[in-house]
């Protein structure tokens, strides 16, 4: 706010040697950033002017305090960004937004009082957008900063839509002018304590003073309205006629009580002015708030004459810091309480449920096949679906208990103050969770179209015990509900401490692994593959994990987690790796060179866009034969995106690249499209094999895969055998290829290349290798 300047005083009678600190109470003014910043998580910079000395400053963000300001090189960028934004300031009275030259955004405002910059108001530290970030990879490189920490610090950063930057602009411009009303006023006692000397102004001060835009009061000392200028009308609704000759407790608001009063008064006395936010009722009858400045005029005796008052309605304020709290505690989409109100009140209920024994109950609720919804009808449907879960939930719950939207297709629920008997709190928790999952069943609406939805729930009780935080319900219950989804959606499920075990172990056993892909902890067996009686053609390769404490670890322990955790990648690449590199050396030993090996392919692995060209470059870089490397997929794999997948195995399949199907029969492939795959190979599923002698159903099921691979012009292989009697039976539908521990179980690589190298395998001999 850019006040007019008002001459109470000649320029002898004035203040003119001051700046910003002198005029304003700093602590006081901290203690409101400090809120600000704990509310919104922005940071405020309160800065004098012209020397831009930082006066206060709270919840800078790491990537300036441990970045930018301790390289100099960054921090002479800081500078002229800072000289540049300055500049811009010295033109202005409005919000200035500037992005400086590490690609942060800054919103700053002149504080002017008496027409003078004697200070800015900055919140900063901001993305306006989705960072760029090769663009601060790259930084971090120029200025020597760690990339992974430096990265890190930046995701600490907010990022800020237009909607909130328009609010916190609000915002910031409210404090400027109130902290420009603070200066304002305790320049004017300034200038009072000065015309205390010259008592015969008092009458000049007055008269002037009532051409301002704030509100003016003047009363004699026992409180009786004498004066009031237009401005006070504006704010008040009180014309001059109507308020000269009453006490001012006409504006009283009743939000006040005695004490507060009394404070004020003691003030008047002791210190000659009082200045504060204070409530006070507009004559229609509605409640405004209101900076006050109410200073004690005196004689030439120091015998108090009258009262001066200075106010200024500051609802755009309030309304700015209610959008702030809005966008800080309420979710968009739904106006139900976000994850950070949610939180908040869990922490508030934790601290209430130490001191008694009655339990509370957290529901997780997670819509079943949301997804699938988003990627057939689109967002836009998706959200709208979301609206209207949200209102059948506030129809579930009971008053008083909270319903929050966690993001995306997640909802929780908090009910308290249940029971003191688990059981009974839990049937309690129960039965609101039932209800809500019945209310869930129910079709909804999308363009005018009937959709049907279901929702799994998770339940987590916790009150009267110590936890180790207070997200820990949050926790147990999402557990629960992801139980509930292994169960088959559309149930309820409680957390139990054998969940929690288990996730743990999980946990524990995914960060082992993350070292165990950067050490390279993984070795290759080779289990061999023969053809007839024994002529070995192959292997298949099977990753085993060396690990340095738990020794072995199958493959069955890990890869679903690798899968999982999108670890199947680099362990993918570097199964690819070793097989191409043990291909090019055995290509130089006539006894192994015609071995092909076969690599098993995830389908997170064959999904992955530069699959092909992956392949390719480790073909070349190892300087293996494409030929005896033979990928093996799975049916599942071939359900999504056929076309693609066909693509991928043409490009390889003209490279010299071999394929097997593995683990055939056991999916759903469609013969449509099986037979417009590339493929050389079918693998009978060893959950055929290992019956096959007895179960006629598996021997039909393995004589179709032969006849099916015959008419394709494929070989066929089957794994699992252990049994010569499943090798004749095998033999007699046509399959000659065999895989299993009848002929050798996974070998490590030196010994499997000295098996390989012995006389040919006879099926009776070898099986005491196993």
């Amino acid at each position: 706010m850019n006040h007019s300047r008002m001459d109470f005083f000649p320029d002898h009678f004035q203040e003119t040697d001051y700046g910003i600190a002198d005029l304003v109470d700093i602590e006081q003014l901290r203690n409101l950033f400090e809120r600000f910043t704990k509310a919104t998580g922005f940071t405020i910079g309160f800065l004098d002017h012209p020397r831009m000395n930082v006066l206060i400053a709270t919840g800078w963000k790491r990537i300036c305090t441990d970045f930018h300001r301790r390289s100099p090189a960054a921090e002479r960028s800081c500078f002229s960004s800072n000289q540049q934004l300055l500049k811009d300031l010295g033109k202005t009275d409005q919000a200035v937004v500037q992005i400086c030259k590490h690609g942060l955004a800054d919103c700053a405002i002149p504080i002017i009082v008496e027409g003078r910059h004697l200070a800015s108001l900055a919140t900063g530290q901001m993305l306006l957008n989705k960072p760029d970030l090769d663009q601060f990879t790259r930084q971090a490189e120029e200025f020597g900063f760690d990339t992974t920490d430096y990265l890190q610090a930046l995701a600490e950063v907010n990022i800020v839509d237009e909607e909130r930057l328009k609010a916190i602009t609000n915002y910031l411009g409210a404090m400027a002018q109130m902290i420009s009303q603070m200066g304002y006023a305790k320049l004017k006692l300034k200038n009072e304590m000065v015309r205390r000397k010259h008592s015969d102004a008092v009458i000049r001060i007055a008269a002037i003073a009532f051409e301002s835009q704030e509100g003016m009061v003047i009363t004699d000392a026992s409180g009786i309205i004498m004066r009031v200028n237009k401005s006070f009308t504006d704010i008040t609704g009180y014309a001059a006629e109507e308020a000269v000759g009453q006490n001012p407790r006409i504006l009283t608001s009743g939000r006040h009580d005695r004490d507060f009063y009394e404070v004020m008064y003691l003030a008047l006395k002791e210190d000659g002015v009082w200045a504060g936010e204070i409530w006070n009722k507009h004559k229609d009858g509605h409640i405004y708030p209101e900076w006050l400045t109410i200073s004690a005029v005196t004689d030439d005796a120091k015998l108090l004459s009258h009262y001066v008052a200075i106010f200024t309605d500051i609802s755009e304020r309030f309304n700015a810091q209610a959008q702030i709290d809005t966008m800080t505690f309420l979710d968009p989409l739904t106006h139900l309480s976000n994850r950070r109100l949610l939180l908040d009140r869990l922490e508030q209920t934790l601290r209430v449920s130490a001191r008694h024994s009655r339990k509370s109950a957290l529901l997780f609720v997670d819509l079943d096949n949301f997804k699938v919804l988003n990627e057939t009808l689109g967002h836009h449907q998706g959200d709208f679906l979301l609206k209207q879960v949200a209102e059948r939930l506030k129809t579930c719950i009971p008053e008083g208990d909270t319903l929050a939207h966690l993001g995306s297709d997640e909802f929780a629920v908090m009910l308290e103050d249940l029971s003191e008997f688990d059981l009974e709190a839990a049937t309690m928790a129960e039965a609101v969770a039932t209800k809500i999952l019945t209310a869930l069943q129910q079709d909804f609406l999308l363009n005018q179209v009937p959709y049907h939805s279901s929702a799994s729930i998770g339940i987590a009780l916790f009150g009267g015990d110590t936890l180790n935080n207070s997200d820990q319900p949050l926790r147990h219950a999402e557990l629960a509900m992801f139980q509930a989804k292994v169960n088959g959606r559309n149930m309820l499920r409680f957390f139990d401490t054998k969940m929690q075990t288990e996730v743990s172990a999980k946990a524990a056993l995914e960060s082992d692994l993350r070292v165990a892909v950067q050490k390279q902890q993984f070795v290759l067996h080779y289990q061999p593959q023969v053809q007839g009686v024994g002529h070995m053609t192959g292997a298949e390769v099977l990753v085993r994990w060396q690990h340095p404490e738990r020794g072995m670890v199958s493959p069955a322990d890990f890869i679903p987690l690798a899968e999982e955790s999108g670890l199947i990648l680099p362990i993918g690449q570097w199964v690819l790796e070793s097989a191409c590199t043990r291909l090019a050396a055995w290509a130089d030993d006539p006894d192994l060179s015609h071995m092909t090996i076969s690599v098993n392919v995830s389908a997170r692995q064959f999904k992955h866009l530069d699959f092909v060209d992956s392949v390719l470059a480790t073909l070349e870089r190892t300087r293996a034969q494409p030929k005896n490397l033979k990928l093996e997929l799975t049916e599942s794999m071939l359900v999504d995106d056929v076309e693609a997948v066909i693509v991928k195995m043409g490009l390889l399949k003209a490279c010299g690249v071999t394929f097997s199907l593995d683990d055939f029969g056991t999916g759903y492939s469609s013969l449509a499209y099986l037979k417009r795959l590339p493929l050389d190979q079918l693998k009978i599923d060893q959950a055929f094999v290992q019956n096959i002698v007895t179960d006629p159903n598996d021997g039909v099921i393995a004589k179709m895969v032969v006849v099916l691979a015959e008419s394709m012009g494929l070989s066929v292989i089957a794994e699992g055998v252990e049994l010569q009697t499943q090798v004749e039976f095998l033999a007699s539908l046509g399959c000659h290829a065999y895989q299993g521990y009848l002929f050798s179980k996974p070998l490590p690589q030196d010994a499997f290349e000295a098996f390989a190298k012995s006389t040919p395998v006879d099926q009776q001999s070898v099986s005491l290798l196993h």
